[in-house]
């Protein structure tokens, strides 16, 4: 077996890379890498994962791991200087956001998630985006957006789990555990995290057999979700996130889950 490859992203203001990317053959690992902030995703980290599918996407990889590091898989969106940005900015990272959860779900290659600790918000969406979904039997995952009034990744939600699942998941902000997670398909599998690399390994390599082509046009074929359903959240998200008063929004729910 050839030695992987690891490369990191340049590292942000406090000394700490974002995302690490490590390839061996047909297989790229991508590890978000701010576990002092809970890999919570900032404007740059949401760059570096979209540098580590075009990375995926040259190599013409068969498979692509994403995974946290540290206690937790992913906070969601970093709301830490949310407050001192324009709409315009708020708007723009958002967009980016619902823009890599596309490319997650409409990769030519499997996107498996291997989730520990907590998964909430846009990281709770990531994991939903990915082809399969390994979840440490400690896992939780939340989706609080519509708590400071924006709408991403609902649709594909709910083709996952089904409508009134995600009504429920969503309107209520409802903390997730593994088990319900896996009964309504969130999950794919409940598998202890010292073990999901070496499963997700073996998903990967079990398309041994079919050429890439075959294997992105049976991706595609068995997608829960359609690219009319990936437009519509994109048009969902930028009507929510147009609303006026964004950031008063963002504010009282941060007030809030806070105090």
């Amino acid at each position: 077996m050839s030695t992987p490859v690891r490369e990191n992203q340049p590292a942000d203001a406090g000394g700490e890379p974002r995302v690490r990317v490590e390839y061996d053959a047909e297989v790229v690992t991508v590890s978000i890498d701010r576990p002092r902030r809970a890999n919570a995703l900032d404007a740059s980290t949401v760059e570096e994962l979209h540098a580590a599918l075009d990375v995926a996407d040259e190599r013409r990889a068969r498979g692509v791991v994403v995974n946290g590091s540290g206690r937790h898989f992913c906070a969601g969106f970093d709301m830490s200087q949310a407050l001192e940005q324009s709409d315009g900015d708020l708007l723009r990272r958002f967009v980016r956001i619902e823009q890599l959860l596309r490319r997650l779900r409409r990769s030519r290659y499997l996107t498996i998630a291997c989730v520990g600790g907590k998964a909430v918000g846009a990281g709770a969406d990531i994991v939903a985006s990915c082809t399969h979904r390994l979840v440490d039997p400690g896992t939780t995952l939340r989706f609080p957006g519509l708590g400071f009034g924006v709408v991403l990744g609902t649709r594909h939600l709910a083709a996952v789990v089904g409508t009134g699942t995600a009504r429920t998941w969503l309107s209520e902000s409802r903390e997730i555990d593994a088990v319900t997670a896996h009964r309504h398909g969130l999950a794919t599998e409940v598998l202890a995290r010292e073990e999901q690399n070496r499963e997700a390994l073996r998903l990967v390599r079990s398309t041994t057999g079919i050429d890439t082509t075959a294997l992105a046009a049976a991706l595609d074929r068995t997608d829960p979700a359609s690219a009319i359903e990936d437009a519509s959240d994109m048009d969902a998200l930028v009507a929510s996130l147009t609303r006026p008063g964004l950031r008063d929004r963002l504010a009282a729910y941060l007030g809030t889950s806070s105090g």
